[in-house]
């Protein structure tokens, strides 16, 4: 099997590997599927035959159904291994009915373990199915007739009749497609799936929710008969007395409610029960299938939960902290736990415009995300950030400034490598309430204490660039209350600017640090700069930053970069003693200046597209003024220049990778700089 999918499909190798291909498959092929059909005799004949064994088999049959030379020699075989290999796999089996009497928890668990696919006969049998319906137009006719003759014969066995619906239900995306079948599948459903909803076998109840599930995007023609499959699977779920059948009738409503638009009026009056028993049943289960479920309720009903969300949020965090603290199947615990997690998180999301109930969910979910952080459970720490980003989206409490030590502390034990999920939620700490941030040197210390941990080790360039994205804010946040830190930032960004840099990316964010601290606080900027030199030269930073700096700028243009270079550019106009430096290369600074404005004005162009983004015409006049003039300047200029330009509105965001907060350059302040630029370098 492993040589055949390797090296042994034509459709599937590499070009090296083709001619091998074709002559194994001309030259193996009749023999090894001799060999495999007889293996399929035997089990249609109670030989046994290990389910491994099976499995793979069916396995490379599916590959053959593709393959010219392998179907001509499976094509009077294939009805045949239909009707009497994969129907039986897929009927209903005395080993699923042992399990669901003695343990209905551990047949959920078996049924939705995507591990347990990957060796199962019955998922070999479904794939071997819909290829050969999908690849071999006439198999979908016959197989379709044969299940009609099954499900059709006067009292037939109610483990036939859920084979048959396994069968169509796994082929439902394939029949609804085909002409012939897809009108007649309403039909079918009524007929013969609705009626056992009332089976006094539970299989066969679990088995008409999971069809339903799988005929999701069915077009019905009667209102009725959405209202009712609605109303048989919220009837599943809320009153089934069995445990699967309550799993898959979640799982139905979940696709019901993603797929029918009406689907969302006719469960909205049982939704908090709905919730309320699919929280016990996540708890019991402990499934994590059902926290996707849980996901697509609270966002499709976020107002009719509202009085519940406490509630649910106190549940979902109960669960978690079992699933954490149970020792069996690790794996499969953690996937749960996410998905616990991302629910909670998806709960804060639709709550967080309700301060009273953010109030009251807040402390239940710091209980989760204090758990994570104090015991190092690092498999978790992406989602305990992702919950503190949530939290401190609009207000930042004291147990939240709490949690930021935390924070701090798990990233100087084990959480370096998740500076870059930390930057959100980081952002939210200065931005939302800078005054707390301030309020402690410690908190300012420890976010620059992070950032210099990424910018002096081995990091990757992508984890820089947030670090020295998080300085910017800091820098422009935070004006004028972190004097005593800028000389620290500026070093520190200096010095990796004369490291190696390999990306245009890092380059433009550590310029954009330098940017901002020239915008808001020059003198210790010009103090570094002035201090440190180019190695190997006696040439100051100062003088290398004005030549070369602003050509890097035009190169990589951001909204943050024009707006806070224009603005820097001003600033340093008032520098006497720098006045030669910048009369030295005027003949560069300029045209980058105007390279930076059409930017601006082209970036501007691309995300104005609403009618309600209106432009100022004062501001246009005066740029017209001021184009005539540079032009006219232009004639006793020392190089040839032109220039075009237009008012640029402001959008109300610098940062453009996380939540707005820092300040922004008004619009009708970027021509008078402009203007004071060709004051100083032309007149």
């Amino acid at each position: 099997m492993s040589l055949t999918s390797k090296y042994g499909c034509p459709s599937t190798v590499g070009k090296e590997y083709k001619q091998f291909a074709e002559w194994f498959i001309k030259t193996f092929s009749q023999g090894i599927l001799q060999v495999l059909l007889k293996i399929l005799d035997q089990y249609r004949n109670k030989v046994y035959i290990s389910p491994r064994v099976l499995q793979q088999t069916l396995n490379y049959l599916e590959q053959g159904v593709g393959q010219s030379v392998a179907w001509k020699l499976l094509k009077p075989h294939m009805l045949s291994v239909i009707q009497h290999v994969l129907f039986p796999l897929m009927c209903y089996s005395d080993s699923d009915q042992e399990l669901w009497n003695s343990d209905p928890y551990e047949y959920v668990r078996v049924k939705f373990d995507i591990y347990e696919d990957l060796v199962s006969p019955v998922t070999a049998a479904q794939a071997l199915l819909l290829s050969t319906i999908r690849k071999r137009k006439e198999m979908l006719e016959k197989t379709m007739v044969f299940l009609m003759q099954v499900l059709t014969t006067p009292n037939v066995d109610p483990r036939h009749k859920d084979g048959v619906m396994h069968m169509i239900g796994t082929m439902g995306g394939v029949l609804l497609k085909k002409r012939v079948y897809k009108d007649q599948m309403e039909t079918m459903i009524a007929q013969y799936v609705f009626p056992e909803f009332q089976s006094p076998f539970g299989f066969m109840r679990a088995r008409a929710c999971w069809i339903l599930q799988n005929f999701d995007e069915i077009r019905f023609k009667s209102e009725q008969n959405i209202v009712a499959a609605m109303n048989c699977i919220q009837n599943a779920l809320l009153n089934d007395h069995d445990l699967p059948v309550k799993v898959e009738a979640a799982m139905a409503l979940s696709a019901f409610l993603a797929s029918q638009n009406k689907a969302e009026k006719i469960v909205e009056p049982n939704i908090r029960p709905i919730v309320q028993e699919l929280l016990k049943v996540i708890k019991e289960t402990e499934n994590d299938d059902l926290t996707n479920v849980m996901c697509k309720i609270v966002t499709t009903y976020t107002e009719q939960l509202t009085p519940i969300a406490v509630e649910m949020c106190t549940q979902l965090a109960a669960t978690f902290q079992q699933v954490v603290d149970s020792e069996d199947g690790a794996d499969e615990k953690a996937i749960t736990a996410m998905g616990l997690l991302s629910t909670i998180e998806t709960l804060i999301n639709c709550m967080e415009e309700n301060p009273e109930i953010m109030a009251q969910i807040e402390p239940i979910t710091l209980q989760v995300v204090g758990l994570i952080l104090s015991k190092s459970v690092m498999e978790f720490y992406e989602e305990a950030l992702a919950l503190i980003y949530s939290l401190t989206s609009t207000r930042i409490s004291p147990d939240l400034w709490k949690c930021f030590e935390m924070m701090y502390q798990m990233f100087k034990v084990d959480g370096f490598d998740y500076f870059t999920e930390m930057m959100p939620a980081l952002h939210n700490y200065i931005t939302v309430d800078t005054e707390g941030f301030l309020s402690s040197e410690a908190r300012v210390a420890a976010v620059f204490e992070m950032c210099k941990s990424i910018l002096t080790q081995d990091c990757a360039e992508d984890e820089e660039c947030h670090a020295a994205k998080l300085l910017e804010v800091v820098v422009l946040q935070c004006q004028g209350h972190i004097n005593q830190c800028l000389p620290s930032i500026i070093q520190l960004v200096v010095e990796r600017l004369l490291r190696e840099v390999k990306t245009t990316e890092l380059r433009t964010m550590l310029l954009q640090v330098v940017i901002a601290t020239l915008y808001t606080a020059p003198d210790p900027l010009l103090q570094v700069l002035e201090s440190t030199t180019l190695p190997n030269t006696t040439t100051t930073l100062t003088s290398h930053f004005i030549k070369h700096g602003f050509m890097t700028l035009t190169a990589s243009l951001a909204f943050t970069i024009g707006r806070c270079a224009c603005w820097a550019c001003a600033r340093s106009s008032s520098w006497p003693e720098r006045l030669g430096v910048l009369q030295e290369c005027h003949k560069e600074i300029l045209p980058a200046m105007i390279l930076l404005f059409q930017g601006l004005k082209r970036a501007y162009a691309e995300v104005l597209e609403s009618d309600e983004d209106e432009l100022d015409d004062a501001g246009e006049d005066y740029l017209e003024k001021l184009e005539e003039k540079v032009n006219k300047a232009t004639a006793s200029a020392p190089f040839a220049i032109s220039a075009s330009l237009q008012v640029c509105v402001c959008i109300p965001r610098l940062h453009l990778e996380y939540p707005p907060g820092q300040p922004c350059l008004a619009a009708e302040q970027l021509p008078q700089l402009f203007f004071h630029w060709v004051n100083l370098c032309i007149l």
